[in-house]
């Protein structure tokens, strides 16, 4: 009796790092430990489980995986009894290494066996093993997960792995090669989502207009026509789109469809071609430009997000210039700047001409500061628009505001809208007159009844 009610009161601290990509796979992971008897615990002080989910697709990041696993095994010291799992990319990239360097580590899981934890965990003669065979792991609608994000958004992954090439990316090596869910197995789990709530999906991948190609069809768009249907889903959005894979038929469904909030993520990494080459990208810049161009003009109101890379290696002080005249030219809606890292395994740690890390930064700070004022001015123009806003809660800079997210706001990356006045429902999407902006964020008031047409 007392060993059933230590297993019933055993709690489980998890730390999700990286995209959200990654947290789909820590839900499922928390999911099956909930399925196992297990209680979730914000404090990681008290827990006697601690899982990392770890990012180790750039230098930074796998920096932080470290020093979060190390600032986890320090808890251990005070409560030795508590287990410490690390899970996630960092485990599949490094097995052996994370091994040996980390003791403190009671058992590592990579990216295709985390559904495990449970029994693993539950098994003594474990500890201390590393698990990240490669196994081509798929997600379903059938396993069991928490949703972390609100109780009104979700994202939902439907594919894992991915079939490009890019020079510097080591994702394909982490992740494997390109797996699509079934459609029918997204629209249940969206199904099941709407259910419990949820009013906003999220569709990620880390291409989203390769989702079937690895089946040898197009399915993104057959799948969007199946999700609308979905009575109470009110938001869809995607992420992560490549312009090489956005075709015309995809375009015309997606400037007519309501449901489809315009807002897309599409990752251009350079304006330079003989860049984008080097990269492996088979996108020019022209064909950039035309497809940002054919979805502004097709949909008003449009909002883009993208993300660039300064850094690669040769990028010439020419090849800089282009990418700052094409940020400024095309004034994306959001824009993230990354600068290169260089990572073993890939085809670019191997290029001559490596740019040196204080011409890397200084090219970074220029691009956010062309960047910072273009934002601004985007939400200046917001000022006295009513516009609608899905409520998230009470915000965390302050008990006397509310936060929530615009259609073209992504939860996590972008901004968000303060509500500072007005009859709020949580959880819900509301009509929200804008007053004032700053250069990320803005501030606006409920209007009541709803004037938005």
């Amino acid at each position: 009796m007392e060993q059933s009610m230590e297993l019933e009161n055993r709690k489980v601290h998890l730390i999700s790092l990286g995209c959200s990509r990654n947290r789909v796979d820590s839900e499922v992971m928390l999911g099956t430990l909930l399925h196992g008897g297990w209680a979730i615990t914000q404090q990681a002080e008290g827990a006697d489980l601690i899982v990392v989910n770890t990012c180790g697709f750039i230098q930074s990041a796998k920096e932080e995986s470290i020093d979060t696993i190390l600032e986890a095994a320090q808890l251990k010291k005070s409560n030795p009894k508590m287990k410490l799992v690390v899970t996630g990319c960092l485990t599949q990239r490094y097995k052996k290494q994370l091994k040996d360097g980390l003791p403190e580590v009671d058992l590592f899981i990579g990216t295709d066996e985390f559904t495990k934890i449970g029994a693993l965990i539950d098994d003594e003669t474990q500890m201390g093993t590393v698990h990240a065979k490669r196994t081509h792991y798929l997600y379903t609608e059938a396993m069991p997960r928490v949703n972390t994000l609100t109780k009104s958004s979700a994202y939902v992954k439907v594919a894992e792995g991915c079939q490009h090439n890019c020079a510097f990316c080591i994702i394909p090596a982490i992740r494997g090669r390109l797996r699509s869910r079934p459609v029918s197995s997204v629209v249940s789990e969206v199904e099941s989502l709407v259910r419990e709530g949820v009013k906003e999906v999220n569709l990620i991948a880390q291409d989203l207009a390769a989702y079937g190609r690895d089946r040898g069809t197009d399915e993104l768009l057959p799948l969007l026509k199946e999700l609308v249907k979905i009575p109470d889903l009110q938001w869809i959005r995607m992420l992560y789109v490549y312009p090489e894979n956005i075709s015309d038929d995809f375009m015309d469904f997606f400037a007519n469809e309501p449901k489809l909030v315009k807002y897309l993520d599409i990752p251009v990494q350079h304006a330079s071609n003989g860049i984008l080459k080097s990269m492996n990208r088979s996108v020019t810049r022209e064909e950039i430009e035309a497809t940002v161009r054919k979805l502004r003009s097709m949909i008003p109101g449009m909002s883009i997000r993208t993300s660039v890379m300064v850094g690669f290696p040769g990028e010439s002080e020419q090849d800089f210039h282009e990418l700052k005249k094409f940020v400024v030219d095309m004034k994306f809606d959001h824009l993230g700047c990354f600068t290169y890292s260089k990572e073993e395994g890939t085809v670019a740690a191997r290029m001559k001409d490596q740019v040196p890390e204080e011409v890397m930064m200084k090219r970074h700070g220029e691009i956010m500061e062309i960047q910072k004022a273009i934002s601004a001015e985007i939400q200046q123009s917001k000022i006295g628009q009513i516009l609608e806003v899905l409520v998230k809660g009470v915000s965390d800079e302050s008990d006397f505001l509310f936060e929530g997210r615009l259609s073209t706001q992504a939860p996590e990356v972008d901004g968000c809208v303060y509500i500072n006045d007005g009859e709020v429902q949580v959880g819900q999407i509301q009509t929200v007159e804008i007053t004032d902006a700053f250069e990320y964020d803005l501030v606006g008031r409920v209007v009541s009844p709803p004037t938005l047409h």
